[in-house]
């Protein structure tokens, strides 16, 4: 039975206070008998938790009270065992490395799209002004080779601190194109958007909520293979659910 609730969310926004509100979010999380990790730095939040559903939810709510998170909106999946094994809040210098201290999406966002526009361009194969669409993995290649976009432009990286790299060794071959950057929930390929965007590439947007958002609302059409997660579960399919190992790798 599937009675474990696991949420994923991240904000971009100015954190003064990370020391204490890791304290104070530990201790939140604790009391709900609550497992996974959250990330803090001066640039945002990153988090990932599961637990009784009313818990999670309850952690949610009163996180939305804090006006710098009213406006999070956790992605939802279920699982039948808790994928993590305890409760982190950690303070790091960012809830994303990228080495690109001039990238700060809380001062803007790239454009975005919703996983329904997206769906809609690959299926025409053209946006909506008739211009050609690629898509664009942000995540690692161990990542990647789980399942990805029919497709999809893969550079290969290792880590995300390679991106801004592999974008200026590859950057020709995205002109003209509309391109769609996504990771797993939103977090990497907004700030490849913005990094993309800054540089001067026209029509470039993130795919809002990442992979887990769009298999959330839609059918997961163009997209082949799992969404690898960094829990226990390891990787989702398309309808949220665990993906089952094959015989012959287990």
């Amino acid at each position: 039975m599937n009675n474990i609730l696991n949420i994923s969310a991240y904000k971009f926004v100015p954190i003064a206070d990370a020391q204490e509100l890791r304290e104070t979010l530990f201790e939140r999380a604790i009391s709900r008998e609550l497992k996974g990790t959250i990330l803090l730095a001066e640039e945002g939040i990153n988090l990932f938790l599961a637990g009784d559903a009313d818990a999670v939810r309850g952690f949610v709510t009163e996180l939305q009270a804090d006006a710098r998170f009213s406006d999070v909106n956790p992605k939802e999946s279920w699982s039948a065992d808790q994928p993590f094994k305890k409760m982190l809040v950690k303070v790091k210098g960012e809830i994303i490395r990228m080495n690109h201290p001039a990238i700060r999406p809380s001062s803007g966002r790239a454009p975005a799209v919703t996983p329904q526009t997206v769906k809609r361009w690959l299926d025409a194969g053209v946006d909506d002004e008739g211009r050609p669409v690629v898509t664009l993995d942000t995540r690692n290649a161990f990542e990647v080779d789980q399942g990805t976009f029919e497709g999809a432009i893969d550079w290969r990286i290792d880590k995300f601190t390679e991106f801004s790299q592999a974008f200026l060794d590859h950057r020709a071959d995205l002109a003209g194109k509309t391109v769609v950057s996504f990771c797993t929930g939103g977090i990497r390929c907004e700030k490849a958007a913005i990094l993309m965007q800054e540089a001067g590439l026209d029509h470039v947007y993130q795919l809002e909520g990442g992979i887990l958002k769009y298999f959330e609302e839609t059918d997961g059409s163009h997209y082949r293979g799992g969404c690898f997660v960094f829990d226990e579960r390891r990787a989702l399919d398309a309808d949220l659910s665990i993906v089952q190992p094959s015989p012959a790798n287990q």
